[in-house]
């Protein structure tokens, strides 16, 4: 029987060449297997091969297509895509805030450390434990709304990506499951994958995940942590209301299972309360800086469990993600003198602003987003595909993140991702360009959407 790799080589140079043409459907599997003298089988590792090299996507009950756009990336999210792309005029995947006067108000808090007395003790090495003025500043910075960590239970990372990291290397062993919702940051899936553990979609509603999703998902298998984002869920906007956030704590309680909040954005949302002020000896509070001040020089945070800290700390340090005590000393000092206070005030301002630019502009679609989030996720049109819309965006000159870069799960021989498939849907970063730039790009987008694929 013929290796279906070297099948797959065939078909992989029949796209590339251009001979198969992007957005063609291919035939059936069982179609293809008559034609090739192949076994059913067979064919289905074939179209498994491509869906796994990128070249295809499968949809369910609509066959599987030629990719139109380049297999998503978590790169995009995390930096610039797109900087030498001279075709690419606003790129609408990377998505860090700012604000008019950010960097004068960044150089006031800085002036201090560039004395010769205090760069020496700046430049110095740090535990993950920081420093005492660090943890008792960002203890401060993070509570609210009745919770507030103690000091003792912090821990710095050089990002939030690192503090991720860290914190699933110390609760997942290699071949463990993580549940997170069937839509997720997709850096954790990179994450996921350098650790060795395996990404379980959970299913959502509108008020985000599920307890009962977790409950069934952990009895099947035993999950060995929980990655949610419960505040200004990436990339759909969902935050879960005090009483979602108490039937998961329960439910964690019950199963035994660790969880860890990434509340990255939460800082633009005002109210409610974090999972782990409910459920404190189960959650690992994942927060940072390069949303709140700027990408370039941040620090993470991580709210461990009161008998947490060691194993949290030891996963940092084995793991280099520790963080810089130059970036820590800056932050902090950001912190006391009001600067991150009156950079996060004007951010929750910028990011409403362009919200209503979004809201007017794409009012005819459907268009899920917090009024004060950084993003917005665009459920496409019929017969629009994620992957169609994005290389026709990319042809106008605008980049976006196509929805099944956020989408968990193993492609199947349907390319079917977890129990909600491969979103028809895309994600809008609102926050690197300028708002008229960001204007533009929305009318090119609708324009876009009005057409055919």
């Amino acid at each position: 029987m013929e290796d279906y790799r070297r099948i797959a080589d065939r078909l992989a140079e029949e796209i590339y060449s251009g001979r198969l043409k992007a957005g063609e459907r291919l035939p059936p599997q069982r179609v293809f297997a008559r034609r090739r003298h192949i076994a059913g089988s067979t064919a289905g590792r074939v179209y498994g091969e491509l869906v796994r090299r990128g070249l295809v996507v499968g949809e369910v009950g609509r066959g599987t297509f030629v990719r139109a756009a380049p297999p998503p990336s978590g790169r995009a999210l995390a930096e610039a895509a797109h900087d030498h792309d001279p075709q690419v005029k606003a790129d609408l995947e990377l998505n860090y805030p700012s604000v008019p006067g950010q960097s004068e108000l960044m150089a006031d808090g800085l002036a201090p450390l560039l004395r010769a007395d205090v760069l020496g003790e700046a430049t110095r090495t740090v535990p993950a434990t920081g420093t005492p003025a660090a943890r008792e500043a960002v203890a401060g910075l993070l509570a609210g709304s009745g919770w507030r960590p103690a000091p003792e239970q912090l821990l710095f990372a050089g990002n939030g990506r690192q503090a991720i990291a860290g914190v699933l290397a110390s609760l997942v062993r290699p071949g463990g499951r993580v549940g997170v919702e069937a839509l997720t940051y997709p850096l954790v899936k990179e994450i996921a994958e350098r650790i060795g553990c395996t990404l379980v979609p959970l299913a959502t509603d509108e008020e985000g995940l599920r307890p009962d999703a977790v409950a069934t998902a952990h009895r099947a298998a035993p999950l060995s942590a929980l990655y949610v984002q419960p505040t200004l869920h990436n990339p759909t906007g969902v935050t879960a209301g005090d009483r979602r956030k108490r039937e998961l704590a329960a439910t964690v309680r019950d199963l035994d299972l660790p969880v860890v909040e990434d509340r990255i954005w939460s800082f633009l949302h005002e109210e409610g309360v974090p999972l782990a002020a409910y459920a404190p000896e189960r959650v690992h509070v994942v927060d940072g800086l390069s949303k709140r001040v700027a990408p370039g020089l941040t620090v993470g945070f991580l709210v461990v469990p009161e008998d947490r800290a060691g194993a949290v700390g030891g996963a940092l340090r084995s793991g280099g993600w520790t963080a810089g005590r130059f970036a820590l000393e800056a932050g902090t000092r950001w912190i006391r003198d009001g600067t991150v206070e009156r950079l996060v005030g004007r951010k929750r301002a910028d990011a409403a602003r362009r919200q209503r630019v979004v809201a007017e502009l794409l009012a005819p679609f459907t268009v899920r987003a917090d009024p004060y989030a950084y993003y917005a996720w665009w459920e496409l049109p019929a017969p629009w595909r994620a992957d169609t819309f994005t290389a026709a965006a990319a042809a106008r000159g605008v980049a976006v993140t196509p929805g099944p870069a956020f989408a968990v799960g193993h492609a199947g021989q349907a390319g079917q991702v977890g129990s909600q498939g491969a979103p028809d849907a895309v994600r809008l970063g609102l926050a690197s360009v300028p708002v008229p730039v960001l204007g533009q790009a929305l009318r090119t987008l609708r324009d876009v959407a009005r057409g055919r694929p």
